[in-house]
């Protein structure tokens, strides 16, 4: 199965909550907006449970006002595109009929490295592991840094994870300082010359203030051994949570400024509109999305190919 089929196979829950709540898609746009006010109260209903949240359903439906599309279903797959761009200028040139993106184009990380937060059971060791063999697969070398050391095993996860693929991994004993793993990880990549390094760190939770504070001090370590690093930092956000994940999501780019989110399990999830308001609240860019537990289910995140999947449309073969 290719990767847009289980992308489309993925999101059928989502697609369910749409569908049956607003069966009525392939209508004309003019007519639902001027004669079914029924109809517009359906759509707005679907699109919450969805978890698109209220701001940005009822900006979609102003969107699909406007729309010169000829069919609900069109005017709905554009309106949730322009939602899906956390780039303002890039939205325009959306509306003006250009595509900036290409299909699932390379996420080139703008640095060397990579933190990647989140708390627990999201799948934050395991989607690590995912991204050093994408990175590898593109000819980059890659180093991780195992800095969550409170878990029990967390170190020895990414440790196995590494000498399957063949990553270096920097560890430190269970327990002990996650900045000091950073720390000696970020030495390790400059020493080295490695293109890219993951650093993991604790599935802390969201609303522990001290955790978060600790969060800081590994950033301002890396910053010691590697200046100008983190360039990155990656919050991997489990779609099953929904408006859950979304205050996590907060929270975190409060205490360390994301400059991304890479959600996971879309798989099996009624949630997947989960993704417009965590890019409309935090103006943060969705890097990869996941669906499945193989490493191939990781893949860049485009939102055109990502609304076509919703829909069940337009899903070419690889």
């Amino acid at each position: 199965m290719s990767w847009l089929e289980r992308l489309r196979d993925g999101l059928s829950k989502t697609r369910k909550q749409i569908n049956d709540t607003a069966g009525f898609l392939g209508n004309d746009v003019r007519d639902v907006f001027t004669n079914r006010l029924d109809t517009i109260e359906d759509l707005e209903y679907a699109l919450i449970a969805a978890d698109v949240g209220r701001a940005a359903t009822e900006e979609i439906l102003e969107d699909i006002k406007r729309s010169e599309k000829p069919n609900l279903q069109e005017a709905l797959m554009e309106a949730l595109t322009l939602q899906l761009e956390p780039d303002a200028r890039r939205a325009e040139f959306r509306k003006l009929g250009f595509a900036p993106d290409a299909r699932r184009g390379r996420v080139d990380p703008k640095g060397h490295v990579i933190m990647v937060i989140g708390v627990n059971g999201v799948g934050k060791t395991t989607t690590i592991a995912k991204l050093g063999q994408y990175y590898m697969n593109r000819g980059q070398s890659v180093m991780f840094a195992a800095g969550d050391t409170f878990r029990a095993a967390a170190g020895a996860q990414l440790g196995v994870w590494g000498e399957r693929l063949g990553i270096p991994v920097v560890q430190g004993a269970e327990g002990s300082d996650p900045a000091a793993v950073a720390f000696d990880g970020a030495a390790a990549r400059t020493a080295r010359g490695t293109d890219l390094l993951f650093v993991d760190t604790a599935g802390r939770l969201h609303n522990k203030h001290n955790l978060m504070e600790e969060l800081k001090k590994v950033r301002r370590v890396i910053e010691k051994a590697d200046p100008g690093e983190p360039s990155e930092v990656w919050l991997v956000l489990d779609a099953v949570t929904g408006q859950n994940g979304l205050q996590q999501a907060k929270k975190f780019h409060e205490s360390t400024p994301l400059t991304g989110v890479i959600v996971t399990k879309l798989d099996g999830t009624s949630k997947g509109g989960i993704l417009i308001p965590i890019v409309r609240e935090l103006g943060v860019p969705i890097k990869f999305i996941g669906v499945g537990e193989q490493a191939g289910d990781l893949q860049p995140f485009d939102s055109q190919e990502f609304v076509r999947a919703l829909f069940d449309i337009d899903i070419p073969k690889s």
